[in-house]
């Protein structure tokens, strides 16, 4: 570690109660956690709303994090636990969710923990590789670990999990975002009829991901496109607020509901009639290398892939935080935070 710089670019966010952030130099982080792993950060990509997270969850973020935002990574190893005698090397190539309690990846070194890490696949670059780990781990724990779909689903030819999957019909809300995007491919991926609620002009790229039916929100609400025999098994909500209210009106009885916005049951209308037994279920994703390695085998088999909006340098993070939380991006902002060629 000797050639390694005594100090680093990195952003931080100013004040837990403003979203402005600078540019600065700080010392490189050092290991301090028996699983902590230094990382050389290659690209970064934030993640919408983050910059509120400290104001909003005091509970969850410690008043002690250093800010510095982005928890996706990609990058290389630098080094390792001194004690550590599994399958990772300095030099390789990895991506990762950091947990969201401890500081993130807008910087040039980063820490990530073994239980984070996967290898990035073979057929994804930097970028790609950055705009994947937040988005399509979410997407896979909502539909597998609380959505009740098995992923025995994914496995090629007929079996038992795809024909359970193939009796469920899956709703997606946000269905062109970066956690949406996964979540229609993965869902249709593993046998389920899909259906994706998006604006008008992304209907051709919900169905290219594997939707068989697409809701645009600009001309019809879920209440309006709600019925007996439009009901659905599964919803995911990706947007919270009326269109989580509205998923009330779509689900069946003894459906699961499942949201990254807000617990279902804080939308439910009062008025609403019926929905005996749903299973509604607010969660906050986990950070696990284990889930994004099997995600990376789909997506060296082509199976599935990242969907990125756009791409910006390091230096102009205030205009990719400001796409991101435009409400019009199509998958994931992904900041450059070193030089590289791809």
């Amino acid at each position: 570690m000797s050639s390694l710089p005594l100090s680093m670019k990195t952003l931080l966010q100013l004040s837990p109660h403003s979203p402005s952030l600078t540019l600065t130099t700080s010392p490189l982080p050092v290991p301090s956690h028996p699983s902590d792993v230094l990382i050389k950060v290659y690209t970064t990509a934030p993640c919408k709303g983050e910059l509120t997270w400290a104001a909003a969850f005091p509970d969850v973020i410690p008043s002690t994090k250093t800010p510095v935002p982005s928890q996706d990574l990609a990058g290389v190893i630098v080094s390792l636990p001194p004690a550590y005698t599994g399958g990772f090397k300095p030099g390789d190539k990895v991506h990762c969710r950091i947990e969201a309690t401890r500081p993130g990846a807008a910087r040039e070194y980063a820490l990530a923990r073994l239980s984070e890490l996967a290898l990035i696949p073979k057929n994804l670059g930097w970028i790609r590789a950055a705009a994947t780990p937040l988005s399509s781990l979410t997407a896979w724990q909502a539909l597998f670990t609380h959505g009740g779909l098995n992923k025995e689903g994914l496995l090629e030819g007929k079996n038992p999990a795809r024909e359970e999957n193939a009796k469920k019909r899956v709703l997606i809300t946000g269905a062109t975002g970066g956690v949406g995007s996964w979540a229609v491919q993965l869902a249709a991926l593993a046998g389920c009829e899909v259906v994706g609620l998006c604006g008008p002009n992304k209907i051709a790229h919900v169905k290219e991901l594997g939707a068989s039916e697409v809701v645009n929100y600009k001309e019809t609400s879920l209440r309006q496109w709600a019925s007996p025999e439009r009901e659905v098994d599964v919803v995911l909500d990706m947007v919270g607020g009326k269109t989580l209210e509205g998923c009330w009106f779509a689900i069946k009885d003894q459906g699961k509901m499942v949201s990254i916005c807000a617990p279902p049951e804080s939308a439910r209308p009062s008025h609403l009639v019926g929905k005996e037994g749903v299973n509604s279920n607010f969660f906050i994703v986990e950070p696990l290398g284990e889930d994004l390695t099997e995600i990376g085998q789909l997506i060296e088999a082509g199976k599935v892939r990242p969907t990125v909006d756009s791409v910006w340098s390091f230096e102009e993070y205030g205009a990719a935080f400001a796409r991101l939380e435009s409400g019009q991006t199509t998958g994931k902002v992904v900041l450059r935070v070193a030089d590289f060629d791809e």
